[in-house]
């Protein structure tokens, strides 16, 4: 089972490039950030025709999350995070795909930092954090996904030096990732690659992508029950390379069975 995760940077005006790697690599499912779009111009009809169903959490010009599968049911179990009712973002969405809980998110930036952004950040990590005890109580097969916008170690961000102050990389923010992981949760990537250099972000500017100077910000986090079935895990670098891309290239990990 492979599933991959993919800030798209706005799911309609980057159509064609999402099209084109869902062809290219045919996850059996991709949880989509980042869609910028309201709920009604979602592009439902090119999802389906592209093999997948999907539901999504929209919201106009930002934020957004979507869950695709390749011919299989979705079931969806919530949307939003409990903990907030005032909080109106479309940053999670969660469902069971293959008798796999998958929470699909998009962590707030944060920045700038100190300020009411970052701070909303942390609340933000404090009732993902509180959700995922639940997911890790019940026993079930749960991958926690996304833009998770956080740097969890130096070895995730080229010239750390540099990032000492942006919310991205802030002491805060990384105890709080440190904290969510340590409910049990495993660190698909660094199970795997525990000391590569491996980005999943490329800024825009100053040639990022070509000088390798990247940041990674997009996670995936195993529950107990399920780190035992991954076999793989792989960032599809060149996507980032393409015309009109997004600056995120999309991470996926491979589970065994189905």
């Amino acid at each position: 089972m492979k599933i991959a995760t993919y800030n798209v940077n706005g799911v309609n005006g980057r159509l064609p490039v999402l099209l084109r790697w869902l062809e290219e690599t045919k996850p059996d499912v991709a949880c989509l950030q980042e869609l910028k779009a309201p709920q009604e111009n979602f592009p439902l009809q090119a999802i389906n025709d592209a093999g997948y169903n999907a539901i999504w959490h929209g919201q106009k010009s930002w934020n957004g999350v979507a869950i695709l599968a390749r011919g299989m049911e979705i079931k969806e179990l919530r949307t939003g995070l409990p903990g907030d009712p005032e909080d109106i973002q479309s940053r999670y969405i969660e469902a069971l795909v293959n008798d796999v809980v998958i929470g699909c998110l998009y962590l707030p930036n944060g920045n700038p930092a100190p300020g009411p952004k970052f701070d909303y950040k942390l609340d933000w990590f404090n009732r993902l954090t509180s959700h995922a005890s639940g997911l890790i109580a019940s026993g079930l097969p749960a991958v926690l996904l996304g833009d998770y916008n956080v740097m969890p170690t130096e070895l995730d961000v080229y010239k750390p030096e540099r990032w000492l102050d942006d919310a991205l990389f802030r002491p805060e923010t990384r105890l709080a990732f440190k904290n969510l992981v340590d409910q049990g949760w495993t660190d698909a990537i660094r199970k795997l690659y525990p000391d590569e250099v491996i980005y999943t972000f490329f800024d825009y500017f100053r040639n990022a992508y070509g000088r390798n100077a990247g940041l990674r910000i997009d996670h995936f986090l195993l529950s107990p029950s399920i780190e035992g079935r991954l076999k793989a895990a792989a960032v599809d670098r060149h996507v980032r390379g393409w015309e009109k891309t997004s600056d995120h290239c999309p991470v996926w990990i491979e589970l065994e069975g189905q």
